[in-house]
């Protein structure tokens, strides 16, 4: 399912992109990938789906996870960097 929202070609060049995920120090559960978290932040509003139901099945993780990845790119500014990059 990954790779079908994701395509290898779009991976390609956003992956280069996107900062290593966060890990925790004190012992939670590790961060899902980069490639997961970004089909589950494209997923929710091409579906129209409320992120609290992004389904499991899919290997995004949790809603709650892509969200927080989403807010970190956006305080960080690589949304905007990647926006720029797609546009070229």
């Amino acid at each position: 399912m990954i790779s079908k929202i994701v395509s290898y070609e779009l991976w390609a060049v956003v992956e280069p992109l996107l900062p290593e995920p966060k890990v925790d120090s004190r012992g939670a559960r590790p961060p899902i990938s980069n490639r997961a978290a970004l089909t589950g932040i494209i997923f929710v509003p091409r579906s129209g789906i409320p992120r609290r139901m992004l389904p499991r099945e899919m290997g995004c993780g949790s809603g709650v996870a892509c969200w927080r990845r989403l807010r970190d790119g956006q305080q960080d500014g690589v949304w905007e960097q990647l926006h720029q990059v797609l546009l070229q």
